[in-house]
């Protein structure tokens, strides 16, 4: 089973890429408090990328901004590349599956005239 629900903050503010086919995507990372301190007293934070397709990706680029909490359930998602000098590496993103809006500061356009 390839399950993850994440809550945290988005490190910026989200941009939506559309390619063909009406396909649209967007990348976030969120910040990601863990649950216990260090041995300095603090908490760690981890920072975890995020990718939402299509509907989540518009939505959340509408509503959303940095410092927002969302909640992010979906799968995890491993890939590797090769850079120019030959070194592979390797990366893991969160696939969206649902986002939930958990504190957002959208606010209505009040048109004076």
């Amino acid at each position: 089973m390839n399950n993850v629900i994440l809550v945290g903050r988005l490190t910026d503010n989200p941009k939506v890429v559309e390619y063909e086919n009406n396909v649209k995507v967007t990348s976030v990372v969120l910040a990601v408090n863990r649950n216990f301190k260090n041995p300095d007293g603090l908490y760690d934070t981890d920072f975890i990328r995020c990718i939402l397709w299509n509907s989540m990706a518009s939505n959340t680029t509408e509503y959303c901004k940095c410092g927002d909490v969302i909640g992010v359930k979906g799968r995890l998602q491993s890939s590797k590349y090769e850079d120019e000098t030959g070194k592979m590496h390797y990366v893991t993103d969160v696939i969206a599956e649902r986002v939930t809006f958990l504190s957002t500061n959208k606010k209505e356009e009040v048109k004076k005239d």
